[in-house]
């Protein structure tokens, strides 16, 4: 059995308001017999008498009473329904899930979504901070409708997930006061070795960050003595900061105590000069789409907004 449809009620409900057909006619733009039709249909389909034919005029029946009321609902809640959609499409609601690893959710992205929400205020953004492994299995399995990760994306990934550069991130080697190296102006290569290590865990972009850089340095990371591994840079930046061993941690996060002197940023020295290894370690940003899934036009908004805030950082 084929339901009522929402033309059908349509019809129904200016029938019942105006208790008229032909007027009902001339409100919908549509002919006295469509109208006597559509009511037919639903009296035959549920069989049921929604109104009276007394002479030349009708009276709505108790059934078309009930059939009114409910009727009024589903036609606001379709209104509403069709507003939310216009609305959605002008920006004006509607939801944002991002995907962030840590350090660019706390300290990169606050002011981009500061600007956005400024640009579009009925917009909710939900931000979940993770790993970059974590952000990149939420971003194939549709969890997210951006990432923004540093670090590699997994190969098995790569035909799921597109990437763009949308800027970059810099590790700085750091040091606690109580540290042998901070009264020093930088360490030879092959001392990154002889000192304790605070690590990120497996997984994080910023691990991912200082072993390639140790690797392009011919160290093998598993040769560093790590001593504590934290799954936030923040719990790695506080134990370095009280005197235990060294790390490598977000530029960003560390700017401050790098004015107060409570930490100090390490150079590396190269013992051959002519070798023209980079000792600065940086990563692209990288901002992450489904290939495959639809992109909203809030998403698409969201695009902009990093472009011009990345793009003039």
């Amino acid at each position: 059995m084929a339901g009522m449809t929402l033309d059908q009620l349509r019809v129904f409900l200016a029938v019942a308001q105006h208790l008229h057909f032909s007027r009902a006619a001339e409100e919908l733009y549509i002919t006295q017999p469509a109208v006597s039709a559509a009511i037919q249909s639903l009296e035959e389909q549920y069989g049921v008498k929604l109104f009276h034919r007394i002479g030349r005029r009708i009276e709505i029946t108790e059934a078309g009473k009930l059939l009114q009321i409910e009727t009024q609902k589903i036609i606001d809640h379709v209104a509403l329904t069709e507003r939310g959609l216009r609305e959605l499409n002008d920006l004006q609601r509607g939801d944002l899930n991002l995907g962030c690893s840590l350090t660019i959710g706390n300290y990169w992205l606050p002011d981009k979504i500061s600007h956005f929400k400024q640009k579009y205020p009925g917009i909710c953004v939900n931000c979940t901070l993770a790993n970059a492994e974590e952000i990149c299995a939420g971003m194939a399995t549709g969890i997210f409708d951006l990432g923004l990760v540093t670090g590699d994306i997994k190969t098995s990934l790569k035909n799921t997930l597109e990437e763009e550069v949308v800027g970059s991130e810099r590790l700085l080697i750091v040091v606690g006061k109580s540290h042998p190296w901070f009264e020093r102006k930088g360490i030879n290569l092959t001392e990154i070795a002889e000192t304790d290590w605070v690590m990120r865990e497996p997984g994080s972009g910023v691990q991912q960050m200082l072993e390639q850089a140790l690797q392009s340095w011919g160290i093998n990371p598993n040769e560093l003595n790590v001593s504590l591994v934290f799954t936030s840079s923040e719990m790695v930046k506080a134990v370095v900061e009280s005197g235990t061993g060294a790390a490598a941690i977000p530029e960003l996060m560390v700017n401050k105590e790098l004015q107060l002197s409570t930490l100090r940023s390490i150079k590396i020295i190269d013992s051959q000069p002519s070798s023209n290894v980079s000792f600065e370690i940086i990563k692209p940003v990288l901002k992450l789409k489904h290939r495959q899934r639809f992109q909203t036009g809030i998403t698409k908004a969201f695009e902009l907004i990093l472009t011009e805030v990345f793009g003039n950082g």
